[in-house]
């Protein structure tokens, strides 16, 4: 019996993870042991739980089956443990969390040395990346993450809003003159790889309240970080949308300019992303209450 739940924990994580060597990496097996304890599970059950090829796996409709029981069976358990750990609402244990590098470094690093003080018994795991999926493979107990974020099976909490600009070097605009919205597909752009640019929430308004679309742009450039991408437009390599906290500066000492500023984009939330369970764990609550009484743009 232990040695199947062992094995369905793997398949488990395999899925989550959705490759063999990120599994074992999380597990702390090989990728050898972990493909052996996939292959005798497959074998006891007489059935093809996976799909493999040299770049990815998918579930089988058997495998489907299986994960998603056994999954709802493992989240049953977690939850389990957390009540009981979590028993007088005490507040201990291991917190992972992520946040956007950028965005992490300046507003929320600041906030943990009082957070540690107020829960000294809490152990926490940070950790910057700008992927969603993190919460299940990476078992995080919540995410800050920015945008308007497409509905998902996760809760959220607005904690905070911004604004975004269409920003460029005054040495950028002096070689691509911009007076009109469709002089924006004109000239070179620098893009988040992680968005899509031709999304409804980058529709221009007016003063008026009419609106107008983002014409299709030339992505020349393109990076996942937004510092990389606001280094890039203080190098006159292209136009960008960034965040109003991360340019404002420039705009303030000349370095960057607001284009077409007679227009505003959709202003963006600011999200704690947290799975939803049954009972939150006690340090997830303690986190998540901390941020929004304390977090400020």
């Amino acid at each position: 019996m232990q040695k199947n739940l062992k094995q369905i924990a793997t398949f488990l994580q395999v899925v989550d993870s959705g490759s063999f060597t990120k599994a074992a990496d999380i597990l702390g097996l090989s990728r050898s042991m972990v493909s052996i304890d996939i292959k005798q599970l497959e074998s006891q059950l007489n059935v093809s739980l996976l799909t493999r090829n040299t770049r990815n796996i998918a579930l089988t409709e058997a495998g489907k089956h299986f994960y998603d029981d056994f999954k709802r069976i493992q989240l049953n358990i977690e939850e389990a443990f957390e009540r009981s750990q979590n028993l007088g609402s005490s507040v201990t244990g291991l917190l992972r969390f992520s946040s956007t590098n950028e965005f992490g470094q300046r507003y929320i690093l600041p906030l943990l040395p009082e957070f540690c003080r107020l829960y000294p018994k809490l152990r926490l795991q940070y950790s910057f990346n700008s992927s969603l999926d993190d919460l299940v493979t990476e078992k995080l107990d919540l995410a800050i993450r920015l945008g308007n974020l497409k509905s998902s099976s996760l809760k959220t909490r607005k904690i905070g809003e911004y604004s975004i600009y269409i920003v460029a070097s005054p040495q950028f605009i002096k070689r691509y003159p911009i007076n009109h919205i469709a002089d924006l597909a004109q000239v070179p752009w620098i893009t988040h790889s992680l968005l899509n640019w031709q999304d409804t929430q980058y529709v221009l308004q007016d003063q008026q309240g009419e609106k107008q679309t983002l014409p299709i742009i030339k992505s020349q450039y393109e990076s996942n970080s937004a510092a990389v991408i606001h280094q890039m437009t203080i190098a006159s390599l292209g136009l960008a949308i960034c965040p109003s906290w991360l340019v404002d500066e420039d705009i303030q000492s000349g370095r960057l300019l607001r284009i077409l500023p007679e227009y505003n984009l959709p202003t963006q939330n600011i999200q704690l992303l947290y799975p939803s369970t049954i009972a939150l764990a006690a340090k997830t609550r303690a986190f998540i209450d901390y941020l929004v009484e304390r977090f400020t743009l």
